[in-house]
């Protein structure tokens, strides 16, 4: 993530979401089995896409730019990575459209996009944080909704260079609940990916 403010014009900051966005748009658009396993313990390829709406959805919510709309007795995302259940996120893509939506249409407002915010790694913006932060975690949750669905997803060498910068950046706040599981062991001669994605606890 930026440890440093600076503007985030709003329609470019809206083009610069849709670019990263759209890989993992299409790669929830070619999910065919939302209630297949993936790569995250536990966690079904609904439950990856539900989690990737909830974080950035409570993002938001806590920079004030939307309202809080889960039922007061729903967990949060960390707890509950589904969030809510049944006929409610039946259609996920469906969700994830409405969702690119409204994050969409925020970035497009410069007051939205520009807007200060201090987070964890120091003075930023909320723009820049929907883009590096939550930008970044669409490339990872990207492999995983693939490799839910048997696919395996080859990221650019630009994508895991984005990765392996930001895994170094973060130090060990990239091992905290809710981010990264331990790095696992890869064998000599790994591939980029394949050692890139073991940095964030992924066998690749």
């Amino acid at each position: 993530m930026s440890t440093t403010a600076r503007p985030a014009a709003g329609p470019d900051a809206a083009t610069r979401w849709r670019e990263r966005s759209a890989p993992f748009t299409a790669e929830v658009e070619a999910v065919a089995d939302w209630d297949a396993p993936s790569p995250c313990e536990g966690w079904t390829a609904r439950d990856v896409l539900i989690h990737v709406i909830d974080t950035e959805r409570e993002f938001l919510v806590g920079v004030g730019l939307i309202a809080d709309e889960r039922p007061a007795e729903e967990s949060p995302a960390d707890e509950n990575p589904a969030g809510e259940t049944g006929e409610a996120v039946a259609d996920p893509a469906a969700r994830w459209a409405a969702h690119l939506d409204v994050v969409e249409a925020l970035l497009a407002d410069p007051a939205a996009a520009s807007r200060p915010h201090d987070g964890a790694f120091g003075p930023t913006t909320v723009g820049d944080v929907l883009l590096d932060f939550y930008g970044f975690d669409l490339i990872v949750h990207r492999w995983d909704l693939a490799r839910s669905q048997g696919r395996d997803a080859r990221l650019t060498e630009a994508e895991l260079a984005l990765v392996d910068a930001a895994v170094d950046g973060w130090g060990e706040h990239a091992y905290a609940p809710g981010i990264f599981g331990a790095p696992v062991d890869v064998p000599g001669g790994a591939d980029a990916q394949t050692r890139v994605l073991a940095r964030t606890g992924r066998r690749g």
